[in-house]
């Protein structure tokens, strides 16, 4: 038979973030227990007691903050130098059987100058991000691929990884957790074995940048 302390964590964990606030004591147990109550006697189909609904609360164990351990933070702490690229653009094609040879007459073009170029094949649609000055370039190359999303006035953060990332489970959520916190929408991800970039508007750069040096300090 289900419990009130597993009906409660259900709920918890389905709000982003409440888990870290109550392990941060920055949630009034009693005022959550009052707004989960309802929720929790509708699943038990009997009345409860606000009581034991805070004892549940206060017995349970916030299993993001066991995970968001000193590995993780050590792991951020080590992080190697950010490297911040402006003037970016973002397309996303449809896929089609001509987009690939689209992406090779773009890149034989751009070959050997210092502009910025990637793209990420997902299995209907490729997006593609280039430097701002591949305007005119990009939109002749792809004139006749169809284009789904376009967006210009980007910037991007990238963020070296050790080797240890693979090692570093939760790495991802605690970067991506402080930009939401921080009202930042992230435009893009694009990431490599070893390289984690953020793509957002210009006006969020300075803002994303100093979240992500915060939490390198931290």
């Amino acid at each position: 038979m289900i419990t009130i302390g597993e009906i409660a964590k259900q709920l918890i964990r389905k709000t982003p973030f409440l888990e870290e606030a109550l392990a941060d004591d920055l949630i009034n147990i009693s005022s959550l227990a009052r707004k989960l109550k309802p929720q929790i006697e509708e699943s038990l189909h009997k009345e409860v007691q606000e009581g034991a609904i805070i004892m549940a609360i206060k017995r349970m164990t916030p299993e993001y903050h066991q995970k968001v351990d000193f590995g993780l933070k050590h792991f951020v702490n080590n992080l190697g130098d950010f490297i911040v690229q402006s003037g970016l653009m973002h397309y996303t094609f449809e896929n089609s059987n001509t987009l690939a040879l689209r992406q090779r007459d773009l890149i034989s073009h751009i070959a050997g100058d210092q502009i910025y170029y990637s793209a990420s094949r997902g299995i209907f649609e490729t997006t593609v991000v280039v430097s701002n000055s591949t305007t005119d370039l990009v939109e002749k190359i792809f004139i006749n691929e169809k284009l789904i999303f376009q967006k210009y006035s980007l910037s991007s953060v990238t963020l070296r990884l050790s080797l240890k990332r693979k090692e570093t489970t939760g790495f991802y959520y605690y970067i991506l957790k402080e930009l939401a916190l921080e009202k930042i929408n992230v435009e893009e991800l694009i990431s490599t074995t070893n390289e984690f970039t953020i793509l957002v508007s210009d006006k969020d750069i300075d803002r994303a940048f100093s979240v992500l040096m915060r939490l390198k300090k931290t």
